[in-house]
């Protein structure tokens, strides 16, 4: 079996479910189900979008976000059946694929302007 019939295998088993389109500097809302116990609820992770890495079943996105001061990274696979839904808040404007730049800026300067929708007549 060769590498990519093994990838193609992978691929048929995981399920997928249909997210809108963002890529790293958009800010997002990741619905996620926690099991506490034997009770579930959904938990909400808002941040900004550092990065998308991977294809197809093993792709994954990293978000980050500040809370009371403290800066939190999250990977999330795009396979994982846990992610109920996905919001996409701002579209953010940068020229970068990976933002972990924004790591060492605190305060205004860690802000990212957003995207200008051009409107077409």
């Amino acid at each position: 079996m060769g590498k990519t019939e093994i990838m193609q295998f992978v691929e048929n088993l995981v399920e997928r479910k249909e997210f809108p389109e963002f890529k790293a500097g958009d800010t997002i809302t990741v619905h996620y189900k926690i099991k506490e116990g034997n009770k579930e609820r959904i938990q909400n992770f808002q941040g900004v979008v550092l990065q998308r890495s991977g294809s197809g079943a093993t792709e994954t996105f990293t978000v980050r976000k500040v809370t009371n001061g403290v800066g939190v990274e999250r990977i999330f696979p795009f396979a994982s059946p846990f992610i109920e839904q996905i919001d996409v808040n701002k579209h953010g404007a940068v020229r970068r694929a990976r933002i972990f730049y924004l790591r060492d800026l605190t305060g205004k300067k860690a802000r990212i302007k957003e995207k200008k929708i051009r409107v077409k007549e």
